[in-house]
């Protein structure tokens, strides 16, 4: 079946005037223009092609990959709003539209909008939404503690930042946990640091308890490198500082100065913290 809104791979079928004509294994056929087609081809050839309607509403593959498919989120730009909505630019011909009931904020002109992507099944269209939150379910959670999590940065809280987990569930990463600067669209790792009641997950950027000792030592010690063996920074520092320098938490810090330490990689001194000799 050819998916509107996914790249297909498709057989090419025939090779006529207005392109190419391809198809998949149940007899459906979709065509794929001239400026699409490659320079070299071979009918019963295969090739990756995005499906979505042109702006004549009709079924059309392109070689062209959009910036965001079906199922997916994305940050987008507005390129204009007129009395029915908001078109986006996401890399194709046509400009993906998202009507006014889907946006969580009025969209404006130039502005950028973290948006989910999907297929009106009344028209076969495919539409943004910038009302993400409501693409997303925690009634039955795919991700366990301490998991790593692939995250996209949603929108700002009064206690942290909101964060699309794998694409399937919403999370929250709070204030005391965020040590470099997010911004909404953002893609970046994580772990899930609790589950609370109600299916609430709480997101780490660093790995849990005695699993973050090595990954934050490893950090530290590179970081030491970079500023030619020494830091001038040592754990009565305030938590202010060591979040500046060291992008971590005191916390997480004095572990790694620990680990650090007991392998003789570091020596410590009352102005900071030096590499051993024996680096």
């Amino acid at each position: 079946m050819i998916q509107i809104g996914e790249i297909n791979r498709l057989r090419i079928l025939r090779d006529t005037d207005p392109g190419l004509f391809l198809g998949d294994n149940e007899d459906n056929e979709v065509l794929l223009p001239n400026r699409y087609v490659p320079a070299n081809f071979q009918i019963d050839d295969f090739i990756d092609v995005f499906v979505y309607l042109d702006n004549e509403e009709r079924l059309v593959a392109v070689t062209d990959t959009p910036y965001i498919q079906r199922g997916e989120f994305a940050l987008l730009r507005c390129n204009a709003v007129n009395e029915f909505g908001a078109f986006l630019d996401w890399g194709m011909l046509k400009e993906l539209f998202c009507p006014f009931k889907e946006q969580a904020y009025k969209m404006k002109k130039g502005g950028w909008y973290l948006v989910h992507c999907y297929l009106d099944e009344k028209t076969d269209r495919l539409v943004a939404s910038s009302k993400t939150n409501r693409f997303l379910d925690n009634s039955d959670l795919s991700v366990a503690l301490y998991d790593e999590v692939d995250l996209i940065v949603s929108h700002p809280s009064d206690i942290g930042m909101n964060v699309i987990i794998n694409k399937q569930h919403l999370g929250l990463v709070f204030s005391g946990d965020i040590f470099k600067d997010l911004s909404v669209g953002d893609q970046l790792k994580g772990f899930v640091k609790k589950i609370r009641p109600g299916n609430k997950i709480d997101i780490s950027l660093a790995q849990i308890g005695y699993r973050n000792i090595e990954p934050s030592a490893q950090a530290l010690l590179e970081l030491i490198t970079d500023h030619n063996g020494f830091l001038d920074i040592t754990d009565k520092s305030s938590p202010e500082t060591i979040k500046s320098v060291a992008q971590m938490s005191k916390k997480s810090f004095k572990k790694a100065v620990g680990s650090l330490y007991k392998q003789r990689l570091i020596r410590l001194e009352s102005n900071g913290i030096y590499l051993s000799s024996k680096n």
